[in-house]
């Protein structure tokens, strides 16, 4: 199991913090999103993913992290993604991994960096990924692709191995992580429901010569600790997604439309029907192990509501020790 560290919903201060708390409480992961600005407006925040996990490497000695995800598409150079996690490593060797996914223009566009179709966005990630594995052996790399073209040597190369999680929301793009990736960063709903999904990630992995019952599956649970009240609380800040990716709000540059968007589209409601809501931990224990039979190695829980170091400690205290086998540490 790990945890999440949201960027949307709390400070940098905060969210260095909660990942310290994290690692006390005997999680041995957190992922952190990546995000130029909040999905919604009423979330409130987007501090930098990677000043966070820098700070990390100093408040914590045992915990694995990463992003969920970076997109090295248009608003970062895949260049200076490699030159980022090899520092990274440095400071915390073999204990950071590298979440990549396509993007979204709520950022890459937002941001001044540009914006295309699907096309273009996994052509785009296929060659970073080519440039940021080449960087990381330390040797020259001469890359010149459709889209990015590079002539250097990263002359601090990664103190130890990092591995690279690729996201997907559908068999596509399923299969250039099983591709390009050392693992997958799952949609729950088409993992558990299309066996198409599941397929096109596992002959991805078997060309590129990877067993993929070998490789981590990675899975976000949203989950809440209260009552309704809190799910209500929660539900009200990721209130588009249940819907995300069928109705284009992947495809919006303003967090505030996103959440007007969603407010007229969604009820509340249905945005936690099928979230894991209270304060007995067999409720959350039969949500993690649903999210596993659907064939999760990594769950990461998500929760939204304030109270922060509260859920921590009961997920630490009351959760984790009855987990057991049934998700694995991330890692290679």
């Amino acid at each position: 199991m790990a945890y999440a560290l949201s960027h949307e919903t709390y400070t940098v201060p905060e969210l260095v913090e909660y990942g310290a708390a994290a690692e006390r409480a005997g999680f041995r992961m957190a992922w952190t999103s990546d995000h130029f600005q909040p999905w919604q407006h009423n979330q409130g925040h987007s501090g930098l993913a990677w000043v966070t996990l820098a700070a990390l490497t100093q408040r914590t000695t045992r915990l694995a992290f990463g992003t969920g995800v970076t997109c090295p598409t248009f608003r970062y150079l895949p260049a200076i993604v490699a030159e980022a996690w090899a520092s990274l490593s440095h400071l915390a060797p073999g204990r950071v991994f590298l979440g990549l996914g396509t993007g979204e223009n709520l950022n890459e566009g937002a941001s001044g960096g540009g914006w295309g179709d699907y096309h273009e966005r996994s052509e785009r990630l296929v060659e970073a990924v080519k440039i940021i594995r080449a960087l990381w052996t330390g040797e020259r790399v001469k890359f010149k692709g459709k889209y990015w073209d590079v002539d250097a040597k990263l002359y601090d190369r990664p103190a130890s191995p990092i591995p690279i999680y690729i996201a997907a929301g559908g068999p596509k793009s399923a299969r250039m992580a099983g591709l390009y990736g050392d693992g997958l960063i799952a949609e729950g709903g088409p993992l558990g429901s299309n066996p198409l999904y599941r397929a096109a990630w596992e002959e991805g992995a078997r060309e590129s010569g990877k067993d993929p019952a070998a490789l981590p599956i990675i899975v976000e649970l949203y989950a809440v600790y209260g009552g309704e009240r809190e799910a209500r609380q929660s539900a009200d800040l990721w209130h588009f997604t249940p819907q995300a990716w069928k109705h284009g709000y992947f495809d919006e540059v303003d967090p505030l439309r996103i959440q007007k968007k969603a407010e007229r589209e969604i009820p509340l409601e249905a945005v936690y029907k099928d979230w894991p809501v209270g304060t007995d931990p067999e409720v959350h224990l039969k949500a993690i192990r649903e999210t596993a039979a659907k064939g999760a190695t990594h769950v990461i829980i998500t929760t939204a509501t304030p109270n922060q170091r509260e859920v921590i400690e009961f997920f630490g205290s009351k959760v984790l020790p009855h987990v057991g086998g049934q998700t694995r540490t991330m890692g290679r």
